[in-house]
């Protein structure tokens, strides 16, 4: 092999080896979860199940009422995506296309909520949801994270990308607000929309501290709180367990394929001087 070609290929090989990296503790996960308990303490360690088997899927699946779980957090993750996406983009089109007094003041402050972190503002969160008699629902998980500054802050920069000519254009000849919302700026907007339901989805689904705080009742527990509850203080099936954590990782793994196409696209967006 020439020069040339390993300073080519060189850099890929090191791509590669950094994603089996990242990618090794998945896939120990996976592998392990089929095999039997006393195989995963088995010195030296093996990657391979020597004894493949199914039953810690059967046992995780019949055991806790974790199907329940599953669905408590599926509800949850998507609606959550469904309202930031909407929220984050209607509220980044405003910021980006609209003239009005105090827009450059209103995305300052928005971005400024970045600094807060969850744990300065649970209380008041928590006493405005007991008020509105949203405690111990599913929907006083949903509602408190429904627009993020990080969604709205993507959503704004890849606005300020679309050209004002097609928008003023869409006016002259009569499109109404809505209208030109719903069939021009959101088909436009796929990129930044892929990208926003990546990141909902994966924050809303392993969001383990606001769901402890929020229920009370075993059956609106989420997938992240069956998995922490699953852990008891003198046993742990880890077999079991880790079969849980499998299913619980495959709705992320499937948003991202599904939205991949378009994720580099949205996140480049942020780069753009606004």
């Amino acid at each position: 092999m020439n020069s040339h070609a390993l300073r080519r290929y060189l850099p890929l090989l090191g791509l590669v080896l950094l994603a089996f990296l990242f990618l090794f503790p998945l896939l120990w996960i996976v592998l392990s979860s089929f095999k039997p308990q006393t195989e995963l303490f088995r010195v030296p360690m093996t990657l391979l199940p020597s004894q493949f088997t199914v039953q810690n899927y059967v046992q995780a699946l019949s055991q806790g009422d974790f199907p329940r779980y599953f669905l408590n957090s599926l509800f949850v993750a998507t609606t959550s995506t469904i309202l930031a996406v909407l929220f984050n983009v209607m509220a980044g089109y405003a910021l980006a296309k609209f003239i009005f007094p105090g827009r450059g003041v209103i995305f300052v402050a928005m971005l400024s909520t970045l600094m807060i972190p969850l744990q300065v503002i649970i209380v008041p969160i928590y006493l405005q949801l007991k008020a509105l008699g949203m405690l111990n629902t599913l929907w006083g998980i949903i509602i408190p994270p429904a627009a993020t500054p990080t969604g709205i802050f993507l959503a704004r920069q890849y606005m300020v990308t679309l050209p004002n000519s097609m928008i003023e254009a869409a006016r002259i000849d009569g499109a109404k607000e809505w209208y030109l919302f719903r069939r021009i700026i959101l088909p436009l907007s796929a990129p930044i929309i892929a990208t926003i339901t990546i990141f909902s989805f994966m924050w809303r689904w392993n969001d383990y501290l606001w769901p402890l705080i929020v229920i009370t009742d075993n059956k609106k527990q989420t997938v992240q709180q069956t998995l922490a509850n699953f852990i008891g203080q003198l046993q742990i099936n880890w077999s079991q367990l880790l079969a849980m954590t499998t299913i619980a990782i495959l709705p992320v793994i499937l948003v991202f394929f599904l939205f991949q196409r378009y994720f580099m696209v949205g996140i480049s967006a942020g780069a753009v001087k606004g």
